[in-house]
């Protein structure tokens, strides 16, 4: 098989605007319920990073009307978009995993659908680095996989596309080891599967 990373940053290269347009109903979706549980926990301003922020829309732009938002993808098509559709927020073209920041940068870190396209075995790794990322007391809002799957699609909106997921209870335990507590953990249905969304606080 091609690299992953590979795979997934020409995938979204190509399928960029097929999997996502400038405009998105964000108040009627998921992605709302998600940071209802996040947003009561933010002061204004705060600094926030978005892992897999893809073109910024909806995550970077809605959270960027009230906070300093930083993306990061590793597509560059998708930050060329995200510079254009969300100018009051800055973004960085970057694998994750190799993406640097000080300690203490951020007082949250959120990442929908996308530490899932990272080699399972480089997510351990990702979340001790997220948790020094973080200022004490900051949160990372965050969905993974619910069943451990490590696979690919050869078209999945018109592109081949990798993912490599655990299960939710070595999730668990990878962020308490990283010096998270766990404030909620839910299940988040999708197909004939889904994912797990935790949200949690550095101690």
């Amino acid at each position: 098989m091609q690299d992953p990373k590979s795979l997934v940053r020409e995938g979204y290269d190509r399928i960029s605007r097929n999997y996502r347009g400038d405009t998105f109903d964000f108040e009627a979706s998921g992605y709302r319920q998600f940071l209802s549980e996040l947003e009561p926990l933010l002061k204004p301003s705060s600094r926030i990073l978005d892992l897999g922020c893809g073109c910024g829309v909806p995550i970077a732009r809605h959270l960027a009307r009230r906070h300093d938002v930083t993306g990061v993808d590793i597509s560059e098509v998708q930050i060329a978009r995200a510079r254009s559709l969300v100018p009051n927020a800055r973004f960085l073209r970057a694998d994750m995993t190799e993406a640097a920041f000080p300690d203490g940068s951020f007082e949250a870190v959120v990442s929908f659908y996308a530490v899932i396209h990272v080699p399972v075995g480089e997510q351990p790794a990702l979340f001790r680095r997220t948790a020094g990322w973080l200022a004490s007391g900051g949160h990372l809002l965050v969905t993974v996989g619910h069943r451990a799957w490590t696979g690919m699609e050869e078209d999945w909106h018109g592109a081949a596309m990798y993912w490599s997921h655990a299960d939710a209870a070595t999730y668990r335990a990878w962020l308490e080891e990283c010096g998270f507590s766990i404030l909620s953990e839910r299940f988040v249905p999708e197909g004939e599967g889904g994912h797990t969304l935790f949200l949690a606080q550095k101690t």
